[in-house]
């Protein structure tokens, strides 16, 4: 049924939409489109049937699809939305997550609400419906080149929408009929171009992109805390985090790291049994990150920017009587940040492989038994955790090769250049969760550091952090699986990062 719209987060069109806003839609949500935004929607559908009723060529309403535009189309609107969406309802492979597509289905609401697509009122009035539910379309993840927008996944959530296929009620997988009428939703009506406005634009692209930055920010902070409590556990001295050194350096993120691990480091005390030079997986920190930080605001202004444009083509201007056919369809920008997004958290997964492999080799951490087994040779402590992180960060390396100018014609050489900018973006957002688990993983292994040894962080924000993590995670005393533990630690740190940050 549909939720109880005074219990839920309320977006109001026009707006900023924002990368908080993808998460929340994970939940149902109320999105509401104030009067004028509404009046823009039906002037600018009104505009595309009285100019269609003039003869005027319109792409995908006149005309045939792709490099069938030289070819009229089908006489009544409503066959030719039919035909739109079924040649593209052609996906495969795994479900993408439904939080990914609510969020999808969002981002198209904000840029048909913009009122330059021609898409009926209704057709906004039907989102907004169905994020009000826990609905979410059954959407299969490969088909999107990202060139006219992200035509297959977004036809498979249209169909699904309007009865066909299959949705998500919760958890629970279902025709997408039966999934409509338990949750109180009506079958989504076509008119005009409606289908081709909710097909023709990059919202899968810039949903997954989006949903991926906003984990990585949190887990670009919880690097620093892990590095911090790992330097404190340790006993470092933190000279390696000077503010005349990072200042010298001349990078401004690389500072912003070194004030914010000099904070969590406040009042720690050194043992002054490590060596002058830290390696570099502690001294380099504020370099490696603060380089993450500055690609993040890169990616950041990229993201926002797709998030609040106009994806789709052609795009309608009734006040200047003004068709506009273009490409403001191509995922070009988001495939660019999404192949930097996932350079940057594999280089972060670098890192924490790399940090937990200090803290488990006796010869390096301080003294602390090997892989931090209470009873060596009886206990094994986080061996195992060691091996699947150095498999999951082979994963992550493997699986990094950009997208961005893997162009590949098709489409009879209609779309002759594309960005790929969907997959560069599913595949930042797969990083963003392997990244996740590693920053659990190394937490995890300091949280048995302080088991086996004889040290707890002296500083108050280390010793904070590690409350929380020993509150979560009982001390590995016998052996027993870690695979749950991990994924606790992991919630703990985005818990505590999303705090930090909101």
């Amino acid at each position: 049924m549909l939720s109880d719209t005074a219990d839920l987060v309320a977006l109001r069109v026009p707006g900023p939409l924002g990368l908080p806003d993808l998460e929340r839609a994970a939940r149902p949500i109320d999105v509401v489109a104030d009067d004028e935004t509404r009046r823009r929607i039906e002037v600018c559908h009104r505009f595309v049937l009285d100019s269609h009723a003039a003869s005027q060529a319109i792409y995908g309403v006149t005309t045939g699809l792709g490099p069938l535009v030289k070819f009229p189309g089908r006489s009544e609107l409503a066959d030719q939305a039919e035909n739109t969406l079924n040649h593209l309802t052609a996906g495969h492979g795994p479900d993408l997550p439904a939080a990914v597509v609510r969020a999808t289905l969002l981002v198209r609401l904000w840029s048909l609400a913009r009122g330059h697509s021609g898409v009926s009122l209704s057709v906004i009035d039907a989102l907004a419906a169905m994020l009000r539910t826990g609905f979410a379309p059954a959407v299969p993840r490969l088909g999107s080149v990202g060139a006219s927008g992200d035509l297959i996944p977004l036809a498979h959530a249209t169909q699904a929408l309007r009865g066909n296929g299959y949705a998500y009620l919760g958890a629970s997988r279902m025709p997408a009929g039966d999934a409509l009428h338990r949750a109180g939703l009506q079958p989504l009506r076509l008119d005009g171009r409606d289908a081709l406005a909710l097909v023709n634009g990059t919202s899968l692209t810039a949903a997954a992109a989006g949903l991926a930055l906003a984990s990585i920010r949190r887990s670009h902070l919880t690097a620093q805390v892990l590095s911090a409590l790992m330097a404190d556990v340790l006993g470092c001295t933190p000279a390696y985090l000077s503010e005349n050194l990072l200042t010298a350096f001349g990078h401004e993120h690389a500072a912003a790291v070194g004030r914010e691990m000099r904070g969590l480091l406040a009042g720690t005390e050194p043992t002054g049994a490590r060596g002058l030079q830290e390696p570099y997986s502690l001294r380099c920190v504020p370099q490696l990150l603060g380089a993450a930080g500055s690609a993040l605001d890169y990616v950041a202004s990229v993201i926002e920017a797709d998030l609040n444009g106009i994806s789709d083509n052609p795009v309608f201007f009734p006040e200047q009587n003004e068709i506009a056919h273009g490409g403001n369809f191509f995922g070009q920008p988001v495939a660019f940040a999404a192949d930097l997004l996932t350079n940057t958290t594999v280089q972060m997964g670098n890192l924490a492989e790399r940090q937990l492999d200090l803290m488990v080799d006796p010869h390096r951490n301080s003294g602390l038994p090997p892989v931090l087994a209470t009873i060596p040779g009886e206990q094994h402590g986080v061996q195992g955790v060691q091996l699947a992180a150095t498999a999951t960060v082979a994963d992550m390396r493997r699986n990094a090769t950009p997208a961005a100018m893997q162009s590949l014609p098709t489409n009879l050489h209609n779309q002759d250049i594309v960005p790929f900018g969907t997959q560069a973006a599913l595949n930042a957002l797969d990083q963003s969760r392997s990244l996740r688990w590693l920053h659990g993983a190394l937490a995890v292994a300091l949280r048995q550091a302080v088991h086996v040894g004889d040290r707890r962080p002296t500083a108050p924000a280390c010793s904070a952090v590690m409350d929380r993590l020993i509150a979560e995670v009982p001390p590995i005393d016998p052996d027993r699986p870690l695979d749950l533990d991990v994924q606790h630690a992991a919630d703990v740190l985005d818990d505590y990062a999303r705090e930090r940050i909101n």
